[in-house]
């Protein structure tokens, strides 16, 4: 089921007749600048801002946020590009069967999805921490947060685009969209639903997960838990989902998104319940208290290294330097050399 793009969104159990019409496209020039990439792209942005604030804390550098989104950008378009058209097909091919392949490419005319970003996002990540020599579950943990506030923000052009919303109902919180000139549906806004169980799940990380943070990872796998039990309940509430082939369960289609989800929930509940209960990890582990530790021995090993005259101190105005002891003489008159070397 589709709505028409050019008609207005209402929400009449909350606001009675008020209604808003926004346009798609915000610029229109060439193919157009749709609203869907501008809200996207200040999604990127405000996930960037964040993973770069945070970043110290994670024992990682904004230098290292930077090199990780300039290869995780495009690869987390390409990523969610080709998850789309694989589950959707069908909609790429030529009357006589072959696929159009300009068709798969055209990302302005829509089409992605978000888990396929996270598998490309993980793909680099592996890649990159591997280069960098730094842990991958230090750098996902801060990488996790940033998607959070992407994902938040960027289901709101689905809103503007009519789209990724769920069943009829009757709740007061139900949105009105029309699928023509006269006849409207009022279904549940599932684009609203995610976005606030994002927005939920971000805090909990940042005010509650990372501040009792064991292991590098456990945000990551807190991500993964609380994403994909929301997911899952929100995906079976939508009409649009993308089906695994003609595969079904129980008699009913397989819902990829939904599938993927309650894997990935399974998993992560397992992954913490083994790292917290079991494994019993010391937070000494963790990256930034590694660097911390390295960077104060460091500091320790200058300080020991610095003599006064190299620190620039020299004797008070007036005052002789104080003569350094001299070793003993031995018994043939020569002075006897130090145990050591001095520092």
């Amino acid at each position: 089921m589709r709505a028409l793009q050019d008609m207005p969104i209402s929400f009449p159990g909350l606001f009675g007749d008020w209604s808003f019409n926004p346009d798609p496209i915000a610029v229109h020039i060439g193919h157009g600048i749709y609203w869907y990439g501008i809200i996207l792209a200040i999604g990127l942005l405000a996930g960037l801002a964040l993973c770069m604030k945070q970043a110290k804390r994670y024992g990682l550098t904004e230098d290292n946020v930077l090199d990780m989104v300039l290869w995780a950008v495009p690869s987390c378009i390409i990523g969610a590009r080709l998850y789309y058209v694989i589950f959707y097909l069908d909609l790429y091919r030529n009357a006589d069967g072959s696929l159009n392949w300009g068709e798969m490419v055209a990302v302005w005319d829509g089409g992605l999805a978000i888990y396929g970003a996270v598998i490309a996002g993980a793909i680099v990540a592996f890649f990159y921490t591997r280069h960098k020599k730094i842990k991958m579950g230090a750098m996902t943990d801060l990488a996790v947060m940033g998607l959070l506030l992407g994902q938040c923000i960027g289901r709101w052009a689905n809103f503007i685009n009519r789209e990724a919303f769920g069943a009829e109902t009757t709740l007061p919180w139900r949105m009105r969209l029309w699928t023509s000139a006269t006849e409207y549906i009022e279904v549940h806004p599932t684009f609203f639903y995610e976005s606030l169980w994002n927005l939920i799940g971000l805090l909990l990380i940042l005010f509650v997960v990372s501040k009792a943070r064991r292991f590098d990872g456990e945000n990551t796998w807190f991500y993964f838990l609380w994403y994909g039990l929301g997911r899952f309940w929100i995906e079976g509430l939508r009409t649009d989902s993308l089906y695994l082939f003609d595969w079904t369960f129980l008699g009913q289609p397989i819902r990829v998104s939904q599938a993927l989800s309650l894997l990935l929930a399974v998993t992560a509940a397992v992954m913490l319940f083994y790292n917290i209960k079991i494994k019993k990890h010391s937070r000494d582990e963790l990256l930034v208290n590694q660097v911390a530790a390295a960077e104060a021995a460091a500091e320790g090993t200058a300080e020991e290294d610095v003599s006064p005259a190299e620190a620039g101190e020299s004797a008070p105005a007036g005052q002789e330097e104080p003569e350094l002891p001299q070793p003993p003489e031995t018994q043939n008159g020569e002075r006897g050399e130090a145990d050591g070397n001095t520092h």
